[in-house]
């Protein structure tokens, strides 16, 4: 434990020493720009990682060119040093802009490899983060930031009862009424002319005035009245009523078993 606490104090002994021995002179001379710079106070300082002779204005450059190459892990422009720059110690030295990107940059790239999408509502553009998996199944989502609904697979604000190929399309007023009418009473379309169709009651399988058979269920169309997505919801309700079957005459097969028997003996 007691060797574990004497690096960072030989560390920073070695950066006050340092101070002090620049303290004694009034001037340095800037490695990367290499000019004379008088002012003792515009050596930047990495917070207490490492001190190096270079200007502020020189380092303020440098990190402005890196965050326009979109670097989120800035290193320090010496050759022979390894580490990297403080974002809060560099805070007071930089324009908020600058900053500000900079967080951005940092955010990216915690972010990166993600399922993840701006929010397309223009005053707001946060950074939203799929964090319920499903790929690209995931649909209608609401914006965390300012509340707005939006498609997560086209990007574009909530298209109510469009389909995101639709999503392009130029609509006005009335259409965008319709389409929120039609998903919240939950109509369905015509998987050929795309018109909405309303079951009030009855079978699944609808018939549109397109003369397209399709089931209300899936959306699909359908051939000789039947869907494939009834198939197993079916299948088990004949399971069931041939379980019945079997317990309503299993005790009539028992007695002509005993009957049977018995006219042997």
């Amino acid at each position: 434990m007691g060797n574990v606490n004497q690096k960072p104090q030989q560390n920073s002994q070695t950066l006050q020493q340092i101070e002090e021995e620049e303290s004694a002179s009034s001037t340095f001379t800037c490695e990367i720009c290499i000019e004379p710079v008088t002012l003792p106070n515009k050596k930047f300082k990495n917070s207490n990682r490492c001190v190096h002779p270079f200007c502020t204005d020189c380092m303020i450059k440098y990190i402005q060119v890196k965050l326009e190459d979109n670097v989120s892990d800035i290193k320090c422009p010496a050759l022979t040093c390894d580490h990297s720059l403080e974002p809060l110690s560099c805070r007071p030295k930089i324009a908020h802009q600058l900053f500000d990107k900079w967080c951005d940059v940092l955010c990216e790239s915690a972010v990166l490899g993600l399922d993840r999408v701006y929010c397309p509502n223009r005053d707001c553009s946060a950074l939203v983060i799929n964090e319920c998996g499903g790929g690209g199944n995931l649909k209608r989502c609401v914006c965390p930031n300012c509340k707005k609904p939006f498609c997560f697979r086209c990007k574009v604000p909530w298209h109510a009862g469009y389909r995101c190929e639709e999503s392009g399309e130029m609509r006005d007023r009335n259409d965008v009424a319709f389409g929120v009418l039609s998903e919240r009473n939950q109509w369905m379309r015509c998987p050929v002319c795309r018109h909405c169709v309303e079951l009030v009651k009855g079978c699944a399988i609808v018939k549109c005035r397109c003369g397209i058979e399709f089931c209300y269920k899936c959306g699909k169309k359908v051939d000789h009245h039947w869907c494939n997505c009834r198939r197993s919801s079916t299948f088990c309700m004949w399971i069931f009523h041939l379980c019945i079957v079997i317990l309503v005459l299993w005790p009539f097969f028992l007695l002509f078993t005993a009957i049977t028997r018995k006219s042997h003996h």
